[in-house]
């Protein structure tokens, strides 16, 4: 029988095995030779400066409506009626910019009452809805 010094003498292996790490190395390096040509912006496009200072001249209040749980209805705090609210809506349709209708419905108030609303709002040709909530329960 032959006795071989280098072999397998049953205590922990000393040596790092690196192939697995080689193996990551080579497919991260691939991956970032193909995606970095990719990074640069090919189009150039002049983009617009930003003045900050400058005052926002495209603000419109919003539309507050308020809903309460037995269909009653408020704009602005104070309450309209369905043809009332229908008016509003075709009014500030045509303005430009349009504002936004911001709609606060009691919590247990039922669909169809803000069902109408929605579809009144779409009719009127409003189209940015906002929904009120809390961000406690």
């Amino acid at each position: 029988m032959a006795m071989s010094t280098g072999g397998n003498s049953g205590g922990p292996m000393s040596e790092i095995n690196v192939t697995p790490l080689v193996d990551v190395m080579l497919v991260l390096l691939i991956i970032f030779m193909i995606t970095a040509p990719l990074m640069s912006h090919r189009v150039i496009v002049p983009l617009p400066n930003a003045n900050p200072k400058a005052p926002d001249t495209g603000y419109v209040e919003p539309m507050d409506v308020a809903l309460k749980q037995d269909g009653s209805m408020y704009l602005n705090d104070a309450e309209v009626t369905e043809a009332e609210l229908k008016a509003q809506f075709a009014v500030a349709a045509s303005k430009t910019p349009q504002p936004e209708i911001q709609l606060r419905a009691d919590k247990d108030t039922e669909y169809k009452y803000v069902r109408k609303i929605l579809t009144d709002a779409k009719a009127a040709g409003m189209v940015h809805v906002g929904f009120m909530t809390t961000g406690k329960e």
